[in-house]
């Protein structure tokens, strides 16, 4: 049984978090796809293509992805390479401190490179990235043309 997860399942956004996939036929290829909605209901996504090591699993962080979205050993590229689905769009967070970005991962069999209906993940895993820690306090600033926001910790 193929499996995927994200470690921690919950983290700051400038976080470093590990995704492995295990459960894979030995040198099966894959397609890891990850993807959010913003808060205006637009979706990034990401993909990359693996090739499992002798024991069925892929790790980001020890195996090169072989194309996609990008090519090369990048640990975290299934979030650095997140594109919009209608071009022209940022990925851009304004409610930082009510709710997380979910970031949903999937493990697909071969080559995905677009896609279609009939597509079924072979696993999936949701993780949660926040902006804020926990506790800390958003004071808006206002004074004459200045604009911002000061972040007080616990």
């Amino acid at each position: 049984m193929v499996e995927v997860t994200v470690t921690p399942r919950s983290s700051l956004a400038d976080r470093p978090v590990r995704v492995h996939v295990r459960g894979l036929a030995p040198s099966q290829l894959i397609t890891l796809r990850a993807w959010l909605r913003d808060e205006q209901g637009e979706r990034f996504q990401a993909r990359a293509f693996f090739r499992a090591d002798a024991m069925g699993e892929v790790d980001p962080g020890y195996h090169p992805a072989l194309g996609g979205s990008y090519s090369g050993l990048y640990p975290m590229g299934l979030l650095w390479f997140l594109q919009p689905d209608t071009p022209f769009r940022r990925l851009l967070k304004r409610d930082v401190t009510g709710s997380p970005f979910r970031i949903h991962v999937e493990v697909f069999h071969g080559v995905l490179l677009v896609d279609g209906p009939q597509d079924r993940p072979l696993a999936s895993c949701e993780a949660e990235r926040w902006f804020v820690g926990a506790g800390v306090q958003r004071v808006p600033i206002r004074e004459g043309r200045v604009r911002g926001a000061l972040f007080l910790p616990p």
